[in-house]
């Protein structure tokens, strides 16, 4: 490294670049390629990797070349006396200082789902199909030959029908729950829109595109009316059951080193019998 040739500015001395290393891999991988192609591609690699080679020798031997650069130093970063630093805190709404626990998002899918389950069966005593005429329609994508089967059969009694839908719809209750219980705090002020005919709206609109899918004999039989109505029903009952529970603190408020469990004088009661240090 060389003197200063003006304030800040030296001239370094770096090893000259080159291009024979990525020859010399070039020359290398059509050697193997050649193996599965022809041989005129292992003779091209093999000439290229020799080519390779003995350039890169020259580089580095009898003396190794290089290249004068010249650099400037960095300028140092400025530095304020100021030690306390200003919060803002504008995005505090985004991340709620309390939250629901992960029981209210049960109770709420649960409540929710049995609403839901008493408003379809309510659809089929009113249409006349009877009340495992739903239930079964939920789970007759695991019956791929319900597809041939007449209204007045897929309303009868199944037992295997009736253990299928019960499961995913208990299933599917409880996850929508602690989906609740997650989102509802980040809006707190229209806990009930969210959960009633928002957010059913946006999953029945999903569901209306992949049904034909998942359940071909449902997405032929069903009454879309009837069904938005049961999940608003769902969302309604959940929403409410879920904002009334007792909310519970989280840790934001705290210093992220005592977040991470790093014990550190000022941060941190001290432990009884420990005289601090």
């Amino acid at each position: 490294m060389s003197q200063d040739v003006e304030p800040g500015v030296r001239d370094v001395r770096l090893p000259a670049p080159t291009a024979w290393p990525i020859v010399l891999a070039f020359g290398v991988t059509l050697i193997f390629a050649g193996l599965v192609t022809s041989g005129a591609v292992t003779v091209v690699g093999a000439l290229l990797a020799a080519l390779a080679a003995v350039g890169w020798f020259r580089d580095v031997l009898p003396e190794e070349a290089h290249e004068t650069v010249r650099v400037r130093a960095a300028e140092p970063a400025p530095t304020v006396a100021k030690r306390r630093v200003a919060r803002l805190d504008v995005h505090r709404a985004q991340l709620p200082l309390e939250i629901y626990p992960v029981s209210a998002g049960i109770k709420g899918g649960l409540a929710g789902g049995v609403v839901m389950a008493l408003l379809a069966m309510g659809y089929g005593v009113v249409s006349g199909t009877g009340v495992w005429y739903p239930i079964n329609l939920l789970a007759a994508g695991f019956f791929p030959a319900a597809v041939k089967l007449s209204t007045s059969e897929i309303a009868a009694f199944h037992l295997s029908a009736l253990a299928i839908a019960t499961l995913i719809h208990l299933i599917t209750s409880l996850l929508v729950g602690l989906l609740y219980g997650a989102m509802l705090p980040m809006l707190p002020r229209r806990p009930i829109l969210l959960g009633g005919p928002v957010a059913p709206m946006l999953w029945s609109g999903l569901l209306h595109s992949i049904l034909g899918i998942v359940n071909p004999v449902m997405d032929q039989r069903i009454d879309w009316r009837w069904f938005v109505l049961s999940q608003i029903g769902f969302g309604i009952v959940a929403g409410i059951v879920v904002s009334r529970q007792q909310r519970v603190r989280t840790w934001q408020h705290l210093p992220l080193a005592l977040r991470a469990g790093i014990e550190a004088p000022g941060l941190m009661r001290e432990r009884d019998g420990d005289e601090p240090s």
